[in-house]
């Protein structure tokens, strides 16, 4: 009895030392947050090194991509260019932000075995890394969303304080599922063929290239409430196109984020020994 007891109470100092280590490494990380964007800086210029419109190649290949799709699918759905069109330039470029951030999070740690086993740099700074990195991919993509948003007349009704509210809880959720798959694709390497199969399934289950409103039941339908995509882009997307969102749009979002955020530092707390070893 005594034995078990012991065993118990140094288990619960083991976990609280673990708990502890981590945020001592997310706290360390906050203070080297410039070194996370000098290292997202350098991946970006590195990608592009030699190339003449930068980044902005990745921009000038999707706004071409808006317009073939947003031509095309406004005359099969029939539905106004004018309404469309924005419709299918902001779902694309916040998707895009999505998909960026979850599945380039599974090379978080891969990519960084070489610093962090020379190093003892806090584990979070590489999470940052990614994030800050899709961060400056959306800035050079925001081009897309103020000519939409001008050239359809949008920007006259646009409510800009919620659209950053969405994107701020966006980031949110996409920064502890990006840590969470960096944690998994660092133990299994066939991680990241699963999370781009099932981006790839999300993607035509969110209302990205269609209306919500097409489904029975509207935005109340259960593949839409249930789909956490789909808040992300309603959050950002409705308010910039003059909309509402729905009422449980905001709640859900910062609800899944900190139940979110619980689980996925829990799992860095528990692994963050091992990771350095499974690299």
């Amino acid at each position: 009895m005594q034995t078990s007891e012991h065993m118990l109470r140094t288990g619960r100092r083991g976990a609280a030392h673990e708990f502890g280590m981590a945020f001592a490494d997310l706290k360390a990380s906050t203070k080297r947050i410039d070194l996370a964007w000098s290292l997202a800086w350098h991946d970006i210029v590195s990608r592009y090194r030699g190339s003449i419109l930068g980044p902005f190649w990745i921009t000038l290949s999707m706004g071409l991509m808006v317009l073939g799709m947003g031509f095309l699918y406004a005359e099969i759905f029939k539905v106004p260019i004018q309404e469309y069109m924005p419709f299918v330039a902001l779902g694309i470029v916040f998707w895009g932000v999505i998909v960026g951030v979850i599945t380039e999070g599974c090379d978080t740690f891969v990519h960084a075995s070489g610093m962090l086993s020379q190093t003892s740099l806090p584990m979070f700074t590489f999470v940052w890394r990614t994030v800050l990195r899709n961060l400056i991919t959306l800035a050079h993509h925001l081009v897309i969303v103020v000519v939409v948003l001008i050239w359809f007349g949008y920007w006259k009704v646009s409510n800009i304080p919620m659209a950053l509210l969405g994107l701020a809880l966006l980031m949110l959720n996409v920064s502890w599922v990006s840590m969470a798959v960096g944690i998994a694709s660092a133990r299994f390497r066939d991680v990241p063929q699963i999370v781009g199969s099932i981006m790839q399934f999300a993607m035509f289950m969110t209302p990205i290239f269609w209306q919500p409103g097409r489904m029975s039941g509207g935005r109340g339908h259960a593949l839409l409430v249930l789909n956490p995509f789909f808040h992300m882009i309603d959050g950002i997307r409705t308010p910039l196109m003059g909309g509402q969102s729905g009422s449980g749009t905001y709640p859900v979002l910062a609800l899944l984020a900190l139940l979110g955020w619980l689980g996925a530092f829990t799992a860095f707390a528990l692994t963050r020994r091992r990771i350095v070893h499974y690299l």
